[in-house]
């Protein structure tokens, strides 16, 4: 980014900080004086970025008489964060009270960036970034703030000694207990974020740990709680409801993170908007370091067939049989999961690329969890000519965890090698700074639908909560579209998946015979892309319907569904260019078939489909002439 010249940051500052006293933000009164600022009220870059503007975020810092830091986040007039302690405590330095003020900086963040995958490739971000300089006892912490016009997110900078260890952070997250939440139970045995998220209020939540992301409506305000930039250098963190308080405080995965100073934490996220907003916001890409991968032409995306889920993973001969299913369907990849044997990989990758199919394979991370089996076993895959691997069982998001995960992101970068993790911790803006990660699990998902003697379907509200939740922090391997599972949706309702939850890989799970029963279910998903060059949202309520527009190339598709009684679902489809377009809508029809209609449509145009119980339908438009 081109720098601002003294002049330009201070032009900047009067749009992003009013400070609590009467002195101008370049000629700050000394530290100690009667004049020193406790209180900074920030906001986003642009027009309306003045405190209490309509549908505007905004951050308030203030520095109470304890030398104690707290955070509250508004929207327009409507608390989204009621004072929120801040505060990090070291071995060295206890940073969460007897905290002064010593200084301020501030600039501008414009950036345009890639991703190979998310709900857009080409992303665009303005923020105005504050950093508050605060010491205590001769050591020093820094509080930065970014609010964008989606959004507040913060961390703490401390320079430290040559070795940081935090021990603990006095983060929370007040949100009132009025709001309506939607809060995923976090399994601190497993890790792996396979829970489904209960909806109702703060106040009767119960009191205890949540993982990310978290979702909450105060009023007609939303926050989505997350957090972004999460490495070697510290655990990925969740957060407790406290049942005094009825507060959500954040906790770390380890008794302490250490790392080499100066430590800057992860961004404390937080989405806010309205419902669109939030569900197409990049705000947790745009807080992730740049992409460490100079040359991404390897990179790509695609649909996979996966025979695990109906069948197994068997043996050569069940291998053939679905790359050749994928190469009827024109499919990208085969995914060979859990059982394969190095006997016969080299024939099946050979095989497959006769067909223009590539090759996944399954590992888990215990085989590979050090630097040289990492070497050894990368090239290995590399050298039979697999293209990506789905690591499984990861299973933590400690310290410990987030330092393999380093080293595998540079191993696979080294040997062009995509990933896909399952058993694993969400991604936190992953990305960005690593785009060969194609997907994650972290999601209870269609494994859990597989025909069992006694199986209890999903819940049709888990469904349609995913696109507002965990599917809004990156890439999720859902593995969808299991006509033969047990599901609570209809045939319709289960296709929409396709476009309703984005995913850099999406494996369609079923076997090659049931999609046969669904020519029609065949013939979209030839055509449905894996990768978005656009994402809305026309209409949705987390856990009761989501219609969600996506646009890869020219074409734009619109996954919808519902959870309850029949009625007609809407898609306004002004979001598409000029021009006349036929509309392919795969929906509900007699006897809970798919039947496909077309028609001619604009973007004046209001499509009104006739949805069946806990059912939806997809659709493709293309643009005429």
């Amino acid at each position: 980014m081109r720098r601002r010249t003294p002049r330009q940051r201070g032009g900047r500052i009067a749009l992003v900080c009013v400070l609590a006293t009467s002195a101008v933000a370049l000629s700050l009164p000394a530290v100690g004086s009667a004049s020193t600022p406790t209180n900074w009220q920030l906001t986003a870059p642009g027009p309306r970025a003045v405190p209490g503007a309509a549908a505007s975020p905004s951050a308030e810092v203030d520095l109470g008489p304890d030398g104690r830091l707290k955070l509250t986040v508004r929207r327009g007039g409507t608390t989204l964060l009621e004072p929120s302690a801040l505060g990090v405590e070291t071995a060295y330095a206890d940073f969460t009270s007897g905290l002064r003020f010593s200084g301020i900086s501030q600039r501008a963040i414009q950036e345009k960036y890639t991703t190979s995958v998310g709900k857009r490739r080409e992303h665009s971000t303005e923020a105005a970034e504050t950093t508050l300089r605060f010491t205590k006892d001769g050591h020093r912490i820094d509080l930065v703030v970014r609010v964008a016009a989606d959004g507040v997110a913060y961390r703490y900078v401390l320079s430290g000694p040559k070795w940081v260890t935090v021990v603990g952070e006095a983060s929370e997250f007040a949100v009132p207990a009025t709001a309506h939440s939607v809060l995923l139970p976090f399994d601190n045995g497993r890790g792996d974020y396979e829970s489904a998220h209960k909806h109702g209020t703060v106040a009767q939540a119960e009191a205890a740990e949540y993982g990310y992301p978290a979702l909450f409506r105060v009023e007609d305000s939303w926050l989505l709680l997350a957090e972004s930039d999460v490495d070697g250098r510290y655990g990925g963190s969740r957060v407790r409801l406290d049942p005094a308080e009825k507060k959500f405080k954040l906790v770390l995965p380890d008794p302490a993170e250490v790392s080499t100073g100066p430590l800057a934490t992860p961004w404390r996220t937080m989405v806010i908007g309205d419902l669109a907003t939030v569900t197409e916001s990049d705000l947790i890409t745009d807080l992730a370091p740049p992409s460490k991968i100079a040359d991404t032409s390897w990179i790509k995306p695609g649909v996979a067939a996966w025979s695990w889920w109906a069948l197994g993973t068997g043996d050569l001969a069940l291998q053939k049989r679905y790359v050749d299913y994928a190469s009827k369907q024109g499919w990208e990849y085969n995914l060979v999961d859990s059982g394969w044997a190095d006997s016969w990989i080299p024939e099946l990758v050979a095989y497959s690329k006769a067909r223009n199919v590539d090759t996944w394979l399954w590992v888990r991370w215990q085989t590979i969890d050090t630097p040289s089996e990492l070497e050894r076993l990368f090239k290995r895959y590399q050298d039979w000519g697999v293209v990506g691997l789905k690591i499984d069982f990861v299973e933590s998001d400690g310290q410990d965890r987030m330092r393999w995960y380093d080293l595998v992101f540079a191993a696979a970068a080294k040997y062009k090698l995509m990933l896909n993790f399952h058993g694993a911790p969400i991604p936190r803006g992953t990305e960005r700074t690593w785009p060969h990660v194609m997907t994650v699990e972290a999601v209870k998902g269609a494994e859990g639908t597989k025909p069992r003697p006694g199986r209890e379907p999903f819940p049709i509200e888990h469904y349609l909560t995913l696109p507002f939740t965990r599917n809004l922090t990156g890439s999720m391997d859902f593995t969808p579209v299991t006509f033969s599972g047990v599901r609570p949706n209809s045939d319709a309702g289960e296709l929409a998946l396709s476009v309703l939850y984005e995913s850099g890989v999406q494996h369609f799970a079923d076997s090659p015979e049931s999609y046969a029963k669904q020519p029609l279910a065949e013939e979209l998903l030839r055509a449905v892309p894996a990768v978005w060059d656009e994402t809305k949202l026309l209409a949705g309520d987390p856990g009761k319907h989501a219609v969600i527009a996506r646009r890869g190339g020219a074409e734009w598709y619109v996954g919808a569904a519902l959870a309850g009684e029949g009625r007609n679902l809407d898609a306004a489809l002004s979001f598409l260019p000029a021009g006349e377009w036929t509309a392919d809508i795969y929906a509900d029809g007699p006897e809970g078939k798919i039947v496909r209609t077309s028609q001619r449509v604009h973007r004046d145009s209001t499509l009104s489909v006739p949805v069946a119980k806990n059912g939806g339908y997809t659709v493709r438009l293309r643009p005429n002439g």
